[in-house]
C-alpha cells in the first residue's frame, strides 16, 4: 500500500472515531427518565422526579390546617393531578419548587364527607334542589339530624318511637306511626377543600339545618309582664312555634324568668321532618246562629231566645305533622258525639209593611262544611305571617262546601288542578275559590276547592252547596280555607276572626 493511501485511511479512521464518540455523547443525553407531570386545575405546572417526597412535603407543611381540624393528614388541592410517564426532558423541578407553585396558587384538602340533600320538585315542572354540606365526620351529621328531630318531637315520644315502646291510646292521646324526612340524603367520603365550609360541630350544623344559616340570631329577653302568648304575638309566631324554637320550654304553662333569653327566630329547615300520627282528641263543634222573625217584637228589636252551646266530639284522626306543625289535611277515622251542639237563636222584630223585610242583625250563619270537622290551622300567626282564616279539614276530598249565608257571588276561580302543592301560585295561592258578598259588608272566601258549583253573579242561599273541598293551589292537603272579611278579599278587604260569627 502506498504511503498516500495509508494516510487517507488513517484520517478516515480518526474521523470515524470522533463521530462515534460524538454519537455516544449525544445518546447519553437522550436516556429516558421516569418522571411525574404535575397538573393543577388542568394546567401543567412542572415535572418532578419524586412523587412521594412531594406528597410528604404537602402533608408536613400544613400544621395549621392539622391543628384547626384536628386531623393527621393533609392532601393536595382538589384540582391536583399527577401522572407518571417517560421523559427526555432534563428540566425536572425539585419537590420543593413544585410545592411552592401549588402553595401560591391553590388550597389543600382533608378527608371528610360530602352530604347531598335532594329535595324533589312538587311536580315535573319544578326542578329538584340539591344542597351540599361538608362535614369532617359522618357522625357529626347524624348527631345534628337527631338534634333537628328532637326540636320538633318531644324527647320521650322520640325514644318511645325509636324503641317501639309507644303505649296504645286509651282515651285521648297520640302515637307516631311513621317518621321520616321528605328529602333524600346521600353521604360520600371525599377530599374536601379547606376553603369550603366544613362542619366540625353538631350544634353549629344543627342550627344550619334548622334555620338555613349559621349566623347568630338575636334572641328576646323576657321582661316583666311577658307571657308566651305576648312574646309569640310580637314575634309573629304562634305559641307552638315559639315552643318548637325553644326546646327547653316544656310546655305552654312554663314559668318564664325575667332576663331569660328566648329564641324567637322563624325556623326555616333545610329538611322537612314528617310524622305520620294517629290522634284521639276531643274537638269543639261550632254551633250555628239563626234568626227568627217574631211579630210580637218591634221593628229593629232583637232578643236572644236560645243561647248557643258548643258541641263536643271525640275524634280519631290520622294526619301528617311537618316540622312540628299539623299539615292542612286530616283524615277522620272515627268520631263519637259527646255533647250535641245547641244553635243560637235570635228573634228579631216584625216585618215592616213598607220594605217587606226586617233589620238584618248579621247573626244568621251556617257552618260551611259537614260535621264533625277539625281545625288544622286557626286564625293565628304562622311562621312569620298571619293566617287570616280557618283551615277546616276532616270531612274528606270532594265533601260539600256550604254557603255560610245568603249572598251574591262576586268572584270565582276554577282554573287550578284539584291537587296543588305548597308554594303553588295558582289562583294567587288560593287555588279554586269562591268569594261571596253576604251583605252588611261581609265577604267570605272559600278556597282550595276541588270543584265550584256557582258563577259570578249567582244568588246563593244559606246552606246551599257551592263547591267541594279540595287541595288546589298552595296547599299541604285537603281542606277548606275559610276567610272572613269586611270588604272583598284581595281588593282591600280587612280580615277578621271567623269564630266571631259562631261564638
Amino acid at each position: 500500500m502506498k504511503l498516500k493511501e495509508k494516510l487517507v485511511i488513517g484520517i478516515l479512521g480518526v474521523l470515524t472515531l470522533f463521530a462515534c464518540v460524538g454519537s455516544m455523547s449525544h445518546q447519553k443525553s437522550l436516556i429516558p427518565k421516569d418522571v411525574y407531570q404535575v397538573y393543577l386545575d388542568g394546567k401543567k405546572i412542572g415535572l418532578v422526579d419524586n412523587k412521594e417526597k412531594l406528597l410528604a412535603l404537602i402533608n408536613e407543611e400544613q400544621q395549621d390546617i392539622k391543628d384547626k381540624y384536628k386531623v393527621l393528614n393533609v392532601y393536595p388541592p382538589t384540582g391536583f393531578e399527577i401522572e407518571e410517564y417517560i421523559s427526555y426532558d432534563e428540566n425536572v423541578s425539585s419537590a420543593d419548587e413544585i410545592y411552592k407553585k401549588i402553595q401560591d396558587s391553590s388550597d389543600f384538602t382533608i378527608e371528610g364527607y360530602i352530604v347531598t340533600i335532594t329535595k324533589q320538585g312538587a311536580d315535573e315542572n319544578i326542578p329538584e334542589i340539591k344542597t351540599k354540606i361538608q362535614v369532617l365526620d359522618e357522625q357529626i351529621f347524624k348527631d345534628a339530624l337527631e338534634n333537628v328531630v328532637k326540636t320538633f318531637v318531644d324527647e320521650d315520644d322520640y325514644k318511645n318511637y325509636i324503641n317501639n315502646t309507644q303505649e296504645e291510646i286509651k282515651d285521648v292521646g297520640s302515637i307516631i306511626k311513621h317518621m321520616y324526612f321528605e328529602e333524600s340524603v346521600s353521604i360520600k367520603k371525599a377530599y374536601i377543600s379547606v376553603k369550603d365550609k366544613i362542619y366540625t360541630d353538631k350544634a353549629e350544623l344543627s342550627q344550619y339545618l334548622l334555620y338555613g344559616t349559621t349566623e347568630k340570631k338575636n334572641g328576646y329577653k323576657v321582661q316583666v309582664g311577658d307571657t308566651l302568648e305576648s312574646i309569640a304575638e310580637a314575634s309573629k309566631l304562634n305559641v307552638r312555634e315559639l315552643l318548637i324554637a325553644n326546646p327547653s320550654l316544656r310546655g305552654e304553662n312554663t314559668v318564664l324568668n325575667i332576663g331569660e333569653e328566648l329564641n324567637n327566630s322563624i325556623i326555616d329547615p333545610i329538611m322537612n321532618l314528617v310524622e305520620e300520627v294517629r290522634v284521639t282528641e276531643d274537638v269543639d263543634i261550632a254551633y250555628e246562629k239563626k234568626t227568627e222573625v217574631d211579630d210580637n217584637l218591634d221593628y229593629g228589636e232583637s232578643v236572644v231566645a236560645q243561647a248557643g252551646v258548643l258541641g263536643k266530639a271525640r275524634t280519631t284522626q290520622e294526619m301528617r305533622v311537618i316540622n312540628g306543625e299539623r299539615s292542612q289535611e286530616t283524615t277522620m277515622i272515627s268520631y263519637v258525639t259527646l255533647r250535641e251542639k245547641v244553635d243560637e237563636i235570635t228573634k228579631v222584630g216584625r216585618k215592616t209593611y213598607i220594605t217587606g223585610g226586617y233589620i238584618d242583625t248579621g247573626l244568621d250563619w251556617a257552618w260551611p262544611t259537614n260535621q264533625p270537622y277539625v281545625i288544622t290551622t286557626d286564625y293565628e300567626n304562622r311562621w312569620g305571617s298571619h293566617h287570616d282564616a280557618l283551615d277546616i279539614s276532616g270531612t274528606g276530598f270532594g265533601s260539600p262546601i256550604y254557603s255560610a249565608r245568603e249572598g251574591t257571588v262576586v268572584s270565582v276561580n276554577t282554573g287550578c288542578p284539584k291537587n296543588g302543592y305548597l308554594g303553588s301560585s295558582c289562583g294567587s295561592g288560593y287555588g279554586n275559590y269562591i268569594i261571596i258578598n253576604h251583605g252588611n259588608g261581609y265577604d267570605i272566601i272559600y278556597a282550595h276547592l276541588s270543584s265550584v258549583n256557582v258563577s259570578v253573579g249567582s244568588k246563593v242561599s244559606r246552606g246551599q252547596v257551592i263547591g267541594a273541598m279540595g287541595n288546589s293551589g298552595s296547599s299541604t292537603g285537603t281542606h277548606l280555607h275559610f276567610g272572613t272579611y269586611k270588604g272583598e278579599p284581595m281588593r282591600g278587604g280587612t280580615p277578621f276572626n271567623p269564630w266571631s260569627l259562631y261564638r
